[in-house]
């Protein structure tokens, strides 16, 4: 049997964190959801279905695994915006061939070889029910994640998950110095080879904090727990890290943040507000940039998803923000704000709920942002990180670039 993780069409409404990848390697808590599933079967071996447009950049992230291809075998199939756990492991019975549903989701399905062929016309393309007509089913619990905000409310719990699933509790490697106060030590991980600096206050007493190797705390910066720093990320100093905040590899975070996730590659180095917010990759906050994630009437906050405006069922959405835009000094984002992907807002006043990917302005007015000239910084960003953009990203950028046009 084979592992398979596949995208449905539910990644529409997680855009614009789906434009350049699969839905399942979003964060919530430590890890992505792909890693979750994955280690509920780490013998098996893994096929991943994705977007035809983003097959040759997951092929180049994961050398070795099979992407939109299907193999003569038995496999398990695992819906990628699934929040895999134990129990619902335990509900797939991966001994027999059948479908999984929840409300007409597909949440799993175990399919045989010779029922491979009806979806072998479809790799490339987002699955569904129908793609799985030949199997008996049965509806099971399970927790599909719909919205951004979904990832954000789960997190201060998936980051308590992932951290008693790593059972390194205790462990403090890396460099402390004195004067640094740690609370409930058995619920702090400090890695290899990083540096917690004089001042630092590590509070776990409220949930566990995991601070991965070669990440730097910086001089009197506060992190209370649940909440996850990844490798050669570092904390400014005097930053304010409250609780349910993820934070990536190779970010530069300060200010005060709350409950958010900073995928990885970003930068919020400087004071302003970050709250119930989701930031892709290759982002930077501009100083002072604070973002609204409560409204005064207290009411569920309404957000632009997919075409229109959805009521999120929540009090608390703050901003979405899409791969390599950026925030200038200042900026004012209203809650339940989405920016899309290579746009640069800036100005005084709040700019509009929904700014468009490739957009350049504010509240006064946008316009677009030129492809030559977005691919021009985006380069010159990978590159101070070490990074290539090869010519499958840029392949890839060009792609979304036109396919968000209008």
């Amino acid at each position: 049997m084979r592992l398979c993780i596949f995208e449905d069409a539910g990644y529409r409404n997680l855009l614009p964190l789906t434009y350049f990848r699969p839905v399942y390697d979003l964060r919530c808590g430590i890890n992505t959801l792909r890693e979750k599933i994955v280690r509920a079967y780490p013998d098996l071996p893994l096929t991943l279905l994705c977007r035809d447009y983003l097959q040759e950049v997951v092929k180049e992230e994961n050398p070795g695994v099979n992407v939109n291809e299907l193999t003569e075998e038995e496999y398990l199939f695992i819906n990628g915006r699934v929040l895999f756990d134990d129990k619902l492991k335990s509900a797939i019975d991966t001994s027999r061939e059948g479908l999984y549903l929840q409300n007409g989701t597909v949440v799993a399905a175990v399919v045989s070889a010779p029922n491979l062929s009806s979806l072998k016309p479809r790799l490339g393309q987002p699955l569904a029910q129908t793609d799985f007509t030949s199997l008996p089913s049965r509806e099971i619990a399970a927790t599909l994640l719909n919205y951004s905000w979904d990832f954000v409310h789960h997190n201060p719990e998936q980051i308590v998950t992932d951290f008693d699933y790593l059972h390194q509790g205790g462990i403090l490697r890396g460099k402390i110095y004195p004067q640094v106060t740690i609370l409930n030590e058995p619920a702090v991980y400090i890695g290899e080879g990083a540096q917690i600096k004089p001042g630092v206050i590590l509070d776990a007493e409220e949930g566990p904090i995991y601070i991965a190797p070669g990440t730097k705390i910086l001089h009197n910066a506060t992190i209370i727990g649940p909440s996850f720093v990844g490798e050669k990320s570092a904390i400014k100093m005097g930053a304010k890290i409250y609780e349910g905040v993820s934070i990536g590899e190779v970010c530069k975070v300060g200010g005060e943040v709350e409950e958010s996730i900073i995928h990885s590659y970003s930068n919020k180095q400087h004071d302003g507000f970050l709250g119930h917010a989701y930031l892709g990759q290759w982002v930077n906050i501009g100083a002072d940039t604070n973002n609204s994630d409560l409204k005064n009437n207290y009411g569920n906050v309404k957000v632009y998803v997919n075409g229109k405006m959805v009521d999120s069922g929540s009090m608390f959405v703050g901003a979405t923000i899409g791969d390599h835009s950026k925030t200038g000094i200042n900026t004012m984002l209203n809650t339940g704000t989405v920016v899309g992907v290579f746009s640069n807002v800036y100005g005084s006043g709040f700019p509009p709920k929904f700014i468009p990917s490739f957009s350049w302005g504010g509240a006064e007015g946008l316009v677009e942002h030129r492809f030559d000239k977005a691919l021009a910084t985006a380069r010159q960003v990978m590159k101070r990180r070490n990074k290539d953009l090869t010519p499958a990203l840029e392949k890839l950028y060009r792609h979304v670039y036109e396919l968000t046009r209008e």
